[in-house]
C-alpha cells in the first residue's frame, strides 16, 4: 500500500535537506561552492496589546520559497573558486532584491522563469566584472545549478554540467541537461551516450557563467511529497553511476546520511575532482 502524504506545503520542520562539499583526493583546492537558503516574508511586531499566543499569528514568518545552488568553478587556482562563489553571491542577491514576484506565489509563474534567467545574467556579469577588476587573463567561469521551490511548483535553472536529479516512484530521473560539447554531439546524433561519456569532450563545457557562451535553461517542475531531489557537481557523477545513486536514495535514512554515503563512494572511486552534493526531501510529521 502506498504511503499516504498530506495535501499541503511542508512545514520548515518537515524539510530534510543537507549539503556538503569535499576537495577530493587529487585537487589542490576546492573550486565548488553550494548554498541552501530559506526565503521568508517576515513582519516584526514592534508593539501590541495582544497576548503572546496571538502575536505569533502576526509574525508573517511563513516560508515563501527554498533555494538550493551548486556551482563548480572553471579555471586554475583562485579563478574558479572566485567564479563559483561570485555566482552564488550574485544569484542570492538578485533573488533577495526580486521578492515582489515571490509574494504573488503561483500566479507569477512566468515571472519566476524570467527572474531566474535574469539572476543567471546578473551572476555572469558579476563574474566578468570581478575578472576584469582583478586583471585575470585566464579562464574564470563556473557552472550553476539552481533549484527554487515555491510550493507546489519548483524551478530549475541550469548552466553547465552540474546536475539535478529527481528520485520518485522508485526511479531516478536526470532532469538537467549537461551543457557540454559531448552532450551537444549526442543530441546531434554524432555520438552515443556511452561514447560521449568516454570522450575528453565530456569535460568541455559548451556553456558556463563567465564564459563566452552562457545559456541558462529554466524548467518548471511540480513538487511532490515522497520525491527526493539531488544536486551535484560532476565530481560525484564521474565516479558514481546513476544506478548506484538510485540505490542510495532508495535506502536513505536522512539527507545527511545519503550525502555522506555518496561522497564516500565518489572518494572510493578515485575522488579525481571536487565533489559537492545536496539532497532534499519532505518528511511529513503528520499523516492524513
Amino acid at each position: 500500500m502506498a504511503t499516504p502524504f498530506p495535501n499541503r506545503k511542508p512545514r520548515d520542520d518537515e524539510i530534510d535537506v543537507f549539503g556538503l562539499t569535499h576537495q577530493g583526493h587529487l585537487r589542490k583546492d576546492n573550486q565548488d561552492q553550494f548554498l541552501l537558503a530559506s526565503i521568508h516574508k517576515r513582519v516584526n511586531v514592534v508593539a501590541t496589546s495582544l497576548p503572546e499566543s496571538q502575536r505569533a499569528a502576526l509574525s508573517g514568518d511563513e516560508r515563501l520559497a527554498f533555494l538550493a545552488m551548486v556551482a563548480d568553478g572553471v579555471g586554475g587556482g583562485e579563478g574558479g573558486a572566485e567564479a563559483s562563489a561570485t555566482a552564488l553571491e550574485a544569484s542570492l542577491e538578485y533573488v533577495q532584491h526580486s521578492m515582489a514576484c515571490y509574494y504573488r506565489g503561483d500566479s507569477a509563474d512566468g515571472e519566476f522563469i524570467e527572474q531566474l534567467q535574469n539572476a543567471a545574467a546578473s551572476a555572469h556579469e558579476a563574474i566578468i566584472v570581478r575578472r576584469n577588476a582583478a586583471g585575470r587573463r585566464g579562464t574564470m567561469a563556473t557552472t550553476l545549478t539552481l533549484w527554487m521551490g515555491v510550493w507546489p511548483a519548483s524551478y530549475l535553472m541550469q548552466v553547465g554540467d552540474s546536475r539535478f536529479y529527481l528520485f520518485r516512484d522508485d526511479q531516478l530521473h536526470q532532469i538537467s541537461r549537461d551543457q557540454t560539447m559531448a552532450q551537444d554531439l549526442v543530441d546531434e546524433g554524432v555520438l552515443t551516450r556511452t561514447a560521449a561519456f568516454r570522450t575528453p569532450l565530456a569535460n568541455v563545457l559548451s556553456s558556463a557563467l563567465g564564459a563566452e557562451n552562457h545559456m541558462p535553461v529554466v524548467t518548471r517542475l511540480t513538487q511532490e511529497w515522497g520525491a527526493v531531489g539531488l544536486i551535484c557537481s560532476d565530481g560525484l557523477t564521474k565516479h558514481v553511476p546513476d544506478e548506484r545513486i538510485a540505490e542510495h536514495l532508495r535506502s536513505m535514512t536522512s539527507a545527511k546520511q545519503v550525502c555522506e554515503a555518496l561522497l564516500q563512494d565518489a572518494l572510493d572511486g578515485g575522488g579525481s575532482d571536487n565533489i559537492t552534493i545536496i539532497v532534499g526531501r519532505g518528511v511529513p510529521k503528520e499523516l492524513p
